[in-house]
């Protein structure tokens, strides 16, 4: 509280961070997904757009939009992705065109896996 104060008489509107190296308690903040293209199917695709809460997913054929500057971190993408999706640990997103928060990652799955199956399939 006495930061904030601080700043109102100082002026200060913004404060850095982090003030030194990434620390480890940040890795349990929300962050992006990460995805496995390789794995990604069509049908998985539809069921990400649906599931996904903030609307920051849409299937577009042949890729999967994601638009990070929708996106709140708020994993459901991960659940419903068997192992497709895991989350990317970036939550320090800027950028100076809104168009550069929209990813376009390419559908290349050709089957769906069993929930719960290694990425990598059987050895």
């Amino acid at each position: 509280m006495l930061w904030f104060l601080r700043g109102l008489r100082r002026g200060v509107v913004t404060t850095r961070y982090p003030a030194g190296p990434l620390e480890e308690w940040t890795a349990s903040l929300p962050s992006a997904p990460a995805f496995h293209s390789e794995l990604l199917t069509a049908d998985l695709a539809n069921r990400l757009q649906a599931a996904c809460p903030a609307g920051a997913l849409r299937h577009e054929p042949p890729t999967l939009v994601l638009d990070l500057g929708a996106c709140t971190g708020c994993g459901a993408c991960a659940r419903h992705g068997h192992g497709v999706i895991e989350r990317s640990g970036e939550f320090l997103l800027a950028t100076h065109r809104r168009e550069d928060l929209v990813k376009r990652i390419p559908i290349s799955g050709t089957s769906e896996r069993a929930p719960g199956a290694p990425i990598g399939g059987p050895r």
